[in-house]
């Protein structure tokens, strides 16, 4: 991935590019992905509100 470290991929849980690549060097995959989608399946998300870009 290129881009700054700490670029935030998910304004509503503060995932960054950073989080991710570490989650698959942990993983062999990124797990951050099944992550949000269990949190949007709860309802909290709000990206509208937390990204500067809306949702």
């Amino acid at each position: 991935m290129s881009g700054a470290p700490d670029e935030k991929i998910c304004w509503c849980f503060g995932y960054t590019r950073a989080d991710i690549e570490a989650d698959y060097r942990k993983n062999g995959k990124s797990t951050i992905a099944d992550k949000i989608a269990a949190e949007l399946r709860r309802g909290t998300c709000r990206c509208e509100e937390t990204n500067p870009k809306g949702g």
